[in-house]
This record gives structure tokens, C-alpha cells and sequence, in this order.
């Protein structure tokens, strides 16, 4: 049984022990202005608006590792469809949803709860659903209308990725297909994931994500009108409250191996409420399964002469591996890579 059905079955009195999860919910910082990207000055803009809005992304990669993004190019439309659709499918009955359990880590559309259904004994207060969706498309095929709305949104999706990662070469002073060259991400794997993280009656007492890094290049997230997403700033924790339709987006651990450190991927945490479910559409984009990412010789630190690589590289499919079948703990995985 999902988290979704445990809240629902009306048996619920207190928090199941394997479920409680040691946080310190009291070291928020004061309320920060979170970066914000104008995606509209960055594709459309004058000259001189182009150049803030790459200067915008190359400060907030640098700084926080994360930024909102308004003003794109994603239909608020689609939006509301993406979000219908995935409620629905939490909709469907436990029987319904084991037709796409999934039993292999890669196999390509996986649902279950907590963190890959409670492997490595990590009990999470949220129920998911992956699927990989390019380069090659997969779906559920209930609730009517997932695969045609989820179809169009992850193409919606690369296209906003697209342009972003372009932003993100021109801000490390390169040429704006850089990143696309390097990492080969438009042929790479993008993976959908619909979380959904019911309301807990107690929830000082769990955790929806514990603290973690993404595994990718960039991951894209919209959400309901519910929050509970924070991240790591400056050794605090900094709640975001994103303004309506924007879409937030995040460095993961490929970008800050791909630049040497120069872009650190952030660290972020899930909390829950005891009020309103929230459900979160993200997508990670990142490089081929079978792609190795080194931090690129032009990103180098030269220090009298000689280049510091930080990083190993090691193939995406089993850094992916490597961090869904250990805990999530910060950045353990990439921890692994260091050099320097």
C-alpha cells in the first residue's frame, strides 16, 4: 500500500516507527530572495537583456544551484493537464498501480513509495511514479489521457532545457552548444518523475525527500499550489515558494562534475504538511546511459601551469546505480568522485 492509501484508509492514529525520520526542522534561515530568470529576456530579449538574463543563470548556478524561471515558453495550459493527469494516476487502484511497479532499476516506468519502495530501509513520505521518456518514450497507459499529456509536456520540457543549458555555456564564457557537446543531452536521458506527498498528521516526524543531490545535468520541476521544497544556501535551509506557473530548476551532480566544480549541484530536502498533498512533475535531464561526463579541459583551474581536475568521471548509468541503491544522503555519491 502507497502513502496515499495509508492516509486514506482511515486506520492511521499514529506515525508506523519505520517512518520516522531524525530531522532538524528548526535550522531555516530568514527568508531569501531565491534567484528568479526571466526566460523571455533570455530567448526574445534585446542584446543587453539577453546578456542579464545569462549573467542571471551564471550567478545563480554559481551561488545557489538552483533558480525560479518565469516568463517561459511552457503553456499554462499544459501545466494544469500535467498536474490533472498525474493526480489521476494516484487516482488508480493499488491493483491498477502494481501493473507498473517495475522490478529493475532501469526498466522504464517504475512506481511504488517511499525511496525505491523502501530499498536500503528509507521509509518516505511520498509516493512516485518514473518513467523514461527520452530518448525513447514510455507511458502508463491509464488514466486516459497520461501518455498524450505527458508526451507533449517532456517535449515541452527539453525544448525550456534547451535554451537554459545554452544560458549556462554562454555564462562559463563559451559558445552557447558547449554543454550540448560535451554531455551529447539532447540525445541523452530525460526521466519523468510525479511525486506525490499525502498530507501526515504528524509531520515533524517524517520526511518526503531527505536531504540529496539530482544525479543529472539539470532538473525541471513545476508543483500544485502546494510548497515544501527546501535548499541548502550557505549551510541553511531555505524554503521555496515559487510564484504560480513558474518552474524551478536546479544544477545536479553531472553539471558540477562537467565543470569542475565551478556549478555545484545543490542540495535539497522535501518537507510535508499535515494540511494538502503536494504533487511535484520533474524532469531530469542528463547525459546518455552509457556516456561518461569529465570535467571539461576548458573549465579547468590553472594554477601555476598546471590543470586541477577535482572529479573523476564515471558512466551515468552507474552513477545512477550507485546513489538509488545506497541512501540518500547529501552528496555521498559525488563525495566518491573527488579528487581534490
Amino acid at each position: 500500500m502507497g502513502i496515499k492509501g495509508l492516509v486514506e484508509s482511515g486506520y492511521l492514529t499514529s506515525i508506523p516507527p519505520e517512518y520516522v525520520f531524525p530531522s532538524n526542522l528548526n535550522d531555516l534561515t530568514a527568508e531569501e530572495q531565491v534567484p528568479t530568470v526571466d526566460f523571455s529576456q533570455l530567448t526574445s530579449g534585446t542584446p543587453d537583456e539577453k546578456s542579464k538574463a545569462i549573467q542571471a543563470i551564471g550567478q545563480a548556478c554559481r551561488e545557489w544551484g538552483f533558480f525560479m524561471v518565469i516568463n517561459h515558453s511552457m503553456p499554462k495550459r499544459l501545466m494544469d493537464e500535467m498536474l490533472n493527469v498525474s493526480e489521476r494516476f494516484f487516482d488508480l487502484t493499488e491493483e491498477e498501480k502494481k501493473e507498473y511497479a517495475g522490478k529493475e532499476l532501469f526498466d522504464p516506468i517504475r512506481c511504488g513509495t517511499g525511496f525505491n519502495n523502501g530499498q536500503g530501509k528509507m521509509f518516505l513520505w511520498r509516493d512516485y511514479l518514473k518513467i523514461h521518456v527520452h530518448p525513447h518514450f514510455h507511458a502508463p497507459h491509464k488514466p486516459s489521457g497520461f501518455r498524450e499529456t505527458s508526451e507533449e509536456y517532456c517535449k515541452k520540457a527539453r525544448e525550456v532545457v534547451e535554451e537554459l543549458v545554452k544560458g549556462i555555456s554562454k555564462s562559463l564564457e563559451q559558445e552557447e552548444n558547449y554543454i550540448h557537446k560535451k554531455t551529447d543531452i539532447e540525445s541523452g536521458l530525460q526521466l519523468l518523475v510525479v511525486n506525490l506527498y499525502p498530507p501526515c498528521p504528524r509531520p515533524e516526524l517524517v520526511t518526503g525527500m531527505p536531504p540529496h543531490s539530482d544525479h543529472g545535468i539539470l532538473t525541471l520541476l513545476m508543483q500544485n499550489d502546494v510548497c515544501g521544497l527546501q535548499i541548502l544556501h550557505n549551510g541553511k535551509w531555505v524554503p521555496v515558494n515559487p510564484p504560480p506557473y513558474s518552474l524551478l530548476v536546479n544544477t545536479g551532480d553531472q553539471m558540477e562534475i562537467l565543470t569542475n566544480g565551478r556549478y555545484e549541484s545543490v542540495v535539497h530536502r522535501v518537507v510535508v504538511n499535515s494540511e494538502a498533498s503536494r504533487i511535484t512533475i520533474g524532469t531530469g535531464h542528463g547525459p546518455p546511459l552509457g556516456a561518461t561526463v569529465r570535467p571539461a579541459a576548458e573549465l579547468l583551474d590553472t594554477t601555476e601551469n598546471h590543470h586541477l581536475q577535482k572529479y573523476n568521471g564515471m558512466k551515468y548509468s552507474d552513477y545512477i546505480e550507485l546513489q538509488q541503491n545506497n541512501q540518500l544522503k547529501g552528496k555521498s555519491c559525488l563525495d566518491g568522485l573527488r579528487i581534490i
